[in-house]
């Protein structure tokens, strides 16, 4: 099918450059509907830059076709809109983010306001809110340049694939049109291949980052196997009661849950599944352990930090990192002993390109591998001062391995067609209640535009 699609593209390509020439030769008068959000959405679908015909004072033609071929270039998704003062601005990012249906980072000026918002999956609403700040007072031409560089230099994922040579709004003289329909010809399959190029090579980059990850998740799913193996359990043993065959049944059923999920993994982010699972069934024999024995039933605890393999753990425990701030961190049994008796906890290591290290230390593709196993948002408190701790609060972060601290689903990279998929609170109310400048505050996301 993708062998069809490449060889039917310049036959496309040439067949619409055609029609915008036809259309030129004949004079037709250029006609504009009374613009609307999906008037705007239309054009940003097919292309990073929008210039209402109203609002043409604001941004040239020109001016708009060397942004959108920046931002195309840069292969990100960012959208700038340009609008006139007076367009309604009630839920405005909201309804354009929703008639888009684009993940990305949108920029609108209207009149002589910018505001910004972005889906935290590829910037983060401090940096949107930081970026809309920076630019606050400057001419229409410099502020939408210098906002744009700037956020192309931050944000995550990659530019929609529907993007074309399309039209960046009502200012696009005759002239722009005929040098877009001959691009179109020229250099569209050069270009429909290099995003496929680009898209291949983060590819690439995620399978290596799962190889990775799936040497240390088949250790811990043996471990889990290993545990199952050991306990000396048997339904119809005497003593053993309903609740008790329960415990050992989610066991048995998380650990297969865990061999599927990473059989079926395909992302970095789908290890977290995993991890999740992994955490499930050990709280299970930990539960089954106290029925046998007679005790409480454990609360529900974290695992161990130093290794998650060491089962639930028991309390907390303050830790300093090499070169880090001490912080509370939940311990099992034995490691807590250890670091009361001043010695050093038996931690998770592995193999990086340095040798062996601790999982925190060893790059942004555990982050997933921790998130299944420390959901809950405790992985900032537990990782600040560390290098996943560091790479994890990136926007680049966000769009290869989800975002988030312990919410590693996912989601949407940028430039993926999510439709109303997305955190209203990340576009949510008006334009320029955020707080960034005079208008600012891309990215605070309270109130109105």
């Amino acid at each position: 099918m993708k062998a069809a699609l490449t060889r039917a593209l310049p036959g496309l390509l040439i067949a619409l450059a055609l029609a915008a020439l036809a259309v030129l030769a004949v004079g037709a008068p250029r006609v504009h509907a009374a613009t609307s959000v999906d008037t705007v959405a239309a054009a940003l679908r097919k292309g990073p830059v929008y210039v209402d015909p109203a609002a043409s004072a604001q941004l040239s033609a020109t001016d708009a076709d060397s942004l959108a071929k920046k931002i195309k270039n840069a292969d990100k998704p960012v959208f700038v809109a340009v609008l006139p003062a007076g367009f309604p601005t009630q839920n405005l990012f909201q309804n354009l983010r929703t008639a888009t249906g684009i993940t990305g980072l949108y920029a609108i000026r209207l009149g002589d306001r910018l505001d910004a918002r972005a889906d935290s999956s590829v910037m983060s609403r401090t940096a949107v809110q930081n970026l809309v700040t920076s630019v606050q007072g400057e001419p229409a031409k410099t502020q939408l340049n210098d906002f744009t560089d700037r956020a192309l230099t931050n944000i995550g994922g990659s530019a929609p694939a529907g993007w074309s040579g399309g039209d960046t709004g009502g200012g696009v003289s005759t002239g722009a049109l005929i040098t877009v329909a001959a691009v179109v010809v020229a250099g569209g399959a050069g270009a429909y291949t290099l995003v496929r190029r680009n898209r291949h090579r983060k590819a690439e980059e995620q399978q290596a980052a799962l190889d990775k990850l799936g040497v240390v998740v088949d250790e811990d799913i043996t471990a889990f196997g290993e545990e199952l193996d050991r306990l000396d359990f048997h339904p119809a043993e005497a003593g053993a009661d309903d609740a008790m065959r329960a415990d050992y049944e989610r066991a048995l059923d998380a650990y297969e849950q865990a061999k599927s999920s990473m059989a079926a993994a395909r992302r970095p982010e789908d290890v977290r599944a995993v991890t999740q699972a992994l955490e499930d069934g050990r709280f299970s024999l930990a539960v089954l352990a106290a029925r046998r024995e007679g005790r409480p039933i454990p609360e529900r605890r974290s695992p161990c930090f130093f290794d998650p393999r060491h089962g639930p753990s028991v309390a907390d425990a303050t830790w300093t990192p090499a070169g880090g701030a001490p912080r509370q961190v939940p311990v099992c049994a034995a490691d807590g002993a250890r670091l009361a008796d001043g010695a050093d906890p038996a931690i998770r290591e592995v193999d990086t390109d340095y040798g062996r290290r601790p999982y925190w230390d060893a790059g942004p593709a555990y982050g997933p591998w921790a998130g299944g196993y420390f959901g809950g948002g405790l992985l900032p408190g537990f990782l600040v001062g560390t290098l996943l701790g560091s790479v994890m609060s990136s926007p680049s972060y966000a769009a290869d391995y989800g975002s988030g601290y312990g919410d590693f689903g996912g989601g949407y990279d940028g430039g993926d067609v999510s439709g109303s998929d997305f955190d209203p609170g990340d576009f949510g109310g008006g334009f320029g209640d955020g707080g960034g400048g005079d208008f600012g505050g891309g990215g605070d996301f309270g109130g109105g535009f």
